[in-house]
């Protein structure tokens, strides 16, 4: 009753500041998954993904006092999948992987929209890990690899100096924890994405894979802003 009751605020216009207070309540109760049974519906994952962003495809990311919102709303729908199969199923009937790469794309030359893009691509390992048919299509229809790729080669910096060959600055300073987490959420979700890609049988995905190569020969040579990190991140 109180998630529900939760989510009936979050359905109503209210302050951003009620909206986050609300949601970050709403990510604690998610952990519990017996509390996520009644709740676990297509109305209550459109409210989520509304508050995420999700469901405007043309709207760009403008305003900076929202992106609390997005984020906290992010972090719920990552628990509620995680933890729902329920969840899951509807993730796939509402299209959540297709909105969340094209927010994925909004944030590109974005300032401040690190955890933003970081909980987005969590979201999409999370999907891409525990539903087959979201994984195909990512593969498959969304253009996943590359979307993927992109996002790991914008939080690694990457400058290249060849077509398959990126620049090699030894004295660069290591990553920021922000671009390390979301290089690190990217890195799994292509992990999943490309799990089954035995055999490339276009050009495009040829070059696809070539220059995946080139950024993941760029990625073990970087550093992360701590050891643990770096590990990790290798």
């Amino acid at each position: 009753k109180l998630c529900e009751g939760i989510l009936n605020i979050l359905e109503k216009d209210t302050k951003t500041s009620c909206q986050v207070a609300c949601l970050e309540a709403l990510r604690i109760l998610s952990r519990d998954k017996k509390v996520l049974v009644p709740v676990t519906t297509k109305r209550n994952m459109q409210i989520l993904m509304r508050l995420a962003k999700l469901d405007t495809v043309e709207d760009p990311l403008e305003r900076a006092s929202e992106f609390p919102v997005i984020v906290e709303a992010l972090k719920c729908l990552c628990n509620i999948i995680f933890n729902s199969a329920v969840a899951q199923k509807l993730s796939l009937e509402l299209n959540l992987a297709a909105m969340l790469c094209n927010l994925l794309e909004k944030c590109k030359d974005q300032q401040f929209v690190d955890d933003i893009k970081c909980f987005d691509l969590r979201l999409l390992f999370l999907l891409s890990l525990l539903h087959t048919d979201i994984r195909s299509q990512l593969r498959q229809e969304l253009q996943g690899v590359q979307v993927l790729t992109q996002a790991l080669e914008s939080s690694l910096s990457v400058r290249w100096t060849e077509e398959y060959k990126a620049a090699e600055d030894r004295d660069r300073p290591p990553l920021s924890l922000q671009d390390t987490d979301c290089a690190i959420e990217a890195l799994k979700a292509l992990f999943n994405v490309t799990l089954d890609s035995w055999n490339v049988h276009s050009k495009n995905e040829s070059h696809q894979f070539r220059y995946m190569a080139a950024i993941l020969r760029h990625c073990l040579l970087t550093t992360g802003p701590t050891e643990d990190k770096t590990e990790e991140l290798h």
